[in-house]
């Protein structure tokens, strides 16, 4: 099990056993919109990938399940203030409350781009994401188990894809 908490393999193996399961715990538990359900899911998966190391193994469903009820729970007490942004009529505000606005045209721009990122290779695609989310080389390395030199050669691959210069090797 340890081997499966520290590959991205193992983490979708993991997800693909449990995710089931712990979506009918808390259906069964809880009573919330599917809407509540999916994004606490999402918060104890996203916190159980920062803590796997220590939680105790045979104990990752429990943990889960505890993770997502506290998360549907606060959800739910956040009532209307909680807004899906697709439903909002009013301007998301940044850090220092300006509104943030894109165009039809950036938004567009920001599609393609995205749709670029997801026609990367799998492995390329998690490493393009591990560094946009600001992780240093060797944190990426950690994180997917790849050796730094393997994250540099990845990253310059796919920068060469993004940018039309195609796989030159």
């Amino acid at each position: 099990m340890t081997e499966t908490r520290d590959s991205w393999q193992g983490m979708d193996a993991l997800y693909a056993e449990l995710q089931p399961r712990l979506w009918r715990i808390l259906v069964s538990n809880l009573r919330m919109p599917d809407d509540v359900i999916e994004d606490a899911c999402q918060v104890a998966w996203s916190s159980f990938l920062l803590h796997r190391r220590a939680i105790s193994l045979g104990h990752e469903l429990g943990w889960l399940s505890t993770s997502a009820t506290r998360e549907a729970l606060r959800i739910v007490r956040a009532g209307p203030e909680l807004v899906s942004l697709e439903e909002s009529d009013e301007p998301v505000l940044l850090d220092d409350h300006r509104a943030c606005t894109v165009e039809p045209d950036r938004a567009l721009e920001i599609s393609e781009k995205l749709a670029e990122v997801r026609a990367l290779p799998i492995r390329q695609q998690r490493i393009v994401w591990l560094q946009g989310l600001g992780y240093e080389y060797a944190e990426i390395a950690a994180v997917t188990g790849e050796s730094r030199r393997t994250v540099e050669r990845q990253l310059i691959r796919a920068r060469r894809h993004l940018t039309g210069l195609g796989n030159v090797d």
